[in-house]
C-alpha cells in the first residue's frame, strides 16, 4: 500500500532541488567542482626598499679632510705673503671656501683675540687672518706669521645629528722661520654647503691653560 504522504514529500523535495539547481545555474556556479586545472604560480616577493643613507650626512673622513685642507690654506696664505703676493685676496678666498658666512651665522672665536673675541662677519674674520683693519687694532695677521705646517689631533668628532659635525682637539702650528710649534685647542662645527663641501659655522680656538 502506497503512503501518499511519503509520495508528496518526495515530490516536494525533488521540486526544491530542481529550483535550487536552477538558481545555481543562473548564478553561474558549476554543478560539480572537479579538480582545478589552473596552477597558481608562486608570487614573487616584492623587495622591501631600505631607507637610503642621507647624502647630506657628514662623515668623520670628510671632517678630517676639511681640517687638512684648512691647514694647507693657512700655510698658503703665509706663502703668498712671504712672496709679496696678494695675501689679502688669498685669505678672502680661504674664508669663502671654508667658512659659512653666506649660509648662516658663524660663531668664530679666534685664538689671539681678547678685545673683539667673536668674529661673526666676513670682514672681522679677514682682519684676524691678515690684519690691517683699523676697526680691529689688536689683529696682527695670524695667517701671515707665517706658518709652514698645521697638524691636527682630534679628541673626538660628533656627527649624531647627520646635518652637522663637531670636532674637538689640539692642533699645532709650525713657524716658517723655525722654532717650537704653537699648540692650540679647538672646537670646529661643520655643515655642508650647496656644493656638498663642508663649511665651518663654529670655530673656537684658545691656548692651553697655564696656571703659572
Amino acid at each position: 500500500m502506497i503512503n501518499l504522504n511519503s509520495t508528496k514529500k518526495i515530490h516536494s523535495t525533488a521540486k526544491n532541488l530542481t529550483v535550487a539547481v536552477g538558481v545555481l545555474l543562473v548564478a553561474g556556479f558549476p554543478l560539480f567542482a572537479g579538480p582545478s586545472k589552473t596552477v597558481q604560480k608562486a608570487k614573487t616577493p616584492v623587495p622591501v626598499a631600505l631607507p637610503k643613507e642621507n647624502a647630506n650626512c657628514i662623515t668623520e673622513m670628510e671632517v678630517v679632510a676639511a681640517q687638512k685642507a684648512w691647514g694647507q690654506g693657512i700655510v698658503e696664505i703665509g706663502k703668498v705673503y712671504s712672496q709679496g703676493g696678494d695675501y689679502v685676496d688669498a685669505a678672502a678666498k680661504h674664508i669663502n671656501k671654508f667658512y659659512g658666512y653666506d649660509l648662516s651665522l658663524v660663531l668664530f672665536k679666534p685664538t689671539l683675540a681678547s678685545v673683539d673675541q667673536f668674529r661673526t662677519s666676513f670682514d672681522s674674520a679677514l682682519s684676524y687672518f691678515v690684519g690691517g683693519n683699523s676697526v680691529f687694532p689688536e689683529d696682527k695677521g695670524f695667517a701671515i706669521k707665517p706658518w709652514s705646517a698645521v697638524r691636527w689631533k682630534n679628541y673626538g668628532i660628533v656627527n649624531n645629528s647627520c646635518n652637522m659635525a663637531v670636532a674637538m682637539g689640539n692642533y699645532w702650528f709650525t713657524p716658517a722661520a723655525g722654532g717650537s710649534d704653537t699648540k692650540v685647542e679647538y672646537t670646529f662645527g661643520y655643515v655642508k654647503g650647496k656644493d656638498g663641501e663642508l663649511r665651518i659655522v663654529v670655530h673656537h680656538s684658545s691656548v692651553p691653560y697655564n696656571p703659572n
